[in-house]
């Protein structure tokens, strides 16, 4: 589904652009970024702290949508708005890691201690990225 087809069905809408909103996403991520990096990871705690870097990463998105002028109620749709602006690379990383999220979290997924450094590893290189546009 195309950015325009979220639109229509109301999973997006344009905003006005909300620095207070803007700020207040962005620190509390940066909040939950810096407990989480703190949690060492072990066999109980992996498939739970690999979604929450995951929750962090959509929420450095959101305010970054938020500056762009669109307020997105839609995980898949976030991958779409990352493709209309032409990053095709990091969207379709973040959709792999939409459904990575929605296996541990909708279907019991098991993730290693090795994935999920390895995921986390990833994830945090895309929230640099993100938060170098904020």
């Amino acid at each position: 589904m195309n950015f325009d087809d979220f639109i229509k069905e109301g999973k997006v809408r344009s905003t006005e652009k909300n620095e207070s909103l803007i700020k207040s996403i962005r620190d509390s991520a940066e909040g939950d970024l810096k407990f989480f990096k703190e949690i060492e990871i072990e066999e109980k705690s992996a498939r739970k702290i690999v979604s929450n870097f995951y929750d962090i990463l959509r929420s450095f998105l959101e305010a970054f949508a938020l500056s762009k002028g669109y307020k997105i109620y839609s995980h898949e749709a976030f991958t779409s708005f990352l493709i209309k602006i032409g990053e095709n690379d990091f969207a379709e990383k973040f959709d792999r890691f939409r459904r990575i999220r929605n296996k541990i979290n909708y279907y019991g997924k098991d993730v290693s201690v090795e994935e999920a450094g390895e995921y986390i590893k990833e994830i945090k290189v895309l929230i640099k990225s993100v938060k170098e546009k904020l």
